[in-house]
């Protein structure tokens, strides 16, 4: 097995050279928020999708485009509004006069990195047509079906502070998405930076393209050899099964506090994105900090609390703490 894992080692060397490089470019534009920089990057690499959770102004769209400008894949921005309809995303079917025939005029999910900007403004017809082509990674228009490209990544956004005239997502919906990431202020010093950046006079730089979507494809082929000791398997599923056991994990406190645990889904995207992380960390195996860091931003829209946590101010991000100290790390 070490040969083994010398081999993936230097397939994660040769591979995840753009890594360094589209980090630096993305920070050339992005002032701080490394966290959810490193986030979209894993989710990239892992194949799976993003809810970005966090008010207006703190830079989701901006650092949406610019990853999708700096690894040349096209991009498109959708926002969500409660008169929108399913076939704004997916498109439809355009009578032509002069071929007496009705022709496909394909929408905006058919592009590499979707963004669905405030996705909870859109009633739940729209939200399902999304998130089934998210699921099928296929678009049926008429009679016919369509795939999506290869590389197809869907980035969704909520606004937490304002909940008047939405429409939130169900659980099983929002259980699609890979990752929740919570977006936060930048520091002082970043504020700071972000004033001189975008005040100036010459206004954003435009990042350079320093990766192509077939590196994307190769880099994730790579992921997917990522070695997993048994050990890291089986802490992977303590974790999630504390979510729905947590008495026989010594968190009888939380018995009464969670309503439903982390599906299987968290489980495989647990594993999925920790290769992810080790990968953008120059690792050709996993170690049990690849999950532990990424384990909060998986478990966080899985773990659904009672109206007694509530009552009691516990939170899934509190849940997700004692988890991780409960549970013995291999």
């Amino acid at each position: 097995m070490e040969l083994g894992i010398k081999e993936i080692n230097k397939k994660v060397a040769d591979e995840s050279a753009f890594v360094a490089e589209l980090k630096r470019e993305v920070a050339r534009v992005i002032v701080g928020q490394d966290e959810m920089v490193e986030r979209l990057m894993t989710a990239l690499l892992a194949d799976g999708h993003v809810l970005l959770e966090g008010v207006p102004g703190l830079a989701k769209t901006l650092t949406i485009r610019t990853l999708a400008q700096a690894i040349d894949a096209g991009f498109s921005r959708i926002q969500f509004t409660p008169d929108l309809l399913p076939a704004d995303l997916t498109g439809t079917l355009i009578f032509s006069p002069k071929d007496s025939d009705f022709k496909v005029r394909k929408g905006p999910l058919f592009s590499n990195l979707i963004l669905a900007d405030e996705i909870n403004r859109a009633p739940a017809k729209v939200q399902s047509a999304l998130l089934e082509a998210m699921q099928e990674r296929r678009v049926t228009i008429g009679n016919d079906t369509y795939p999506l490209p290869e590389l197809f990544l869907v980035l969704a956004t909520e606004n937490p502070i304002e909940q008047e005239g939405t429409y939130p997502l169900p659980e099983a919906q929002v259980d699609r998405f890979m990752l929740k990431v919570r977006v936060t202020y930048p520091t002082k010093a970043e504020e700071r930076a972000i004033l001189e950046r975008m005040a100036g006079a010459a206004g954003a730089p435009s990042p350079a393209k320093v990766a192509t979507p077939q590196q994307i494809e190769r880099a994730r082929r790579v992921v997917s050899q990522i070695y997993i000791d048994e050990k890291i398997k089986n802490y992977i599923v303590e974790l999630v099964f504390a979510t729905r056991e947590p008495a026989a994990h010594k968190l009888e406190r939380f018995k009464s506090l969670i309503a439903y645990g982390a599906s299987p889904r968290a489980t495989i995207a647990l594993a999925q994105a920790a290769k992810a992380f080790a990968f953008l960390n120059g690792r050709g195996y996993v170690t049990p900090e690849d999950v532990k860091s990424i384990g909060a931003d998986v478990l966080r829209h899985r773990i659904i609390v009672t109206y007694e946590a509530e009552a009691e101010n516990v939170t899934s991000e509190n849940v997700i703490q004692s988890l991780f100290e409960a549970v013995e790390v291999p």
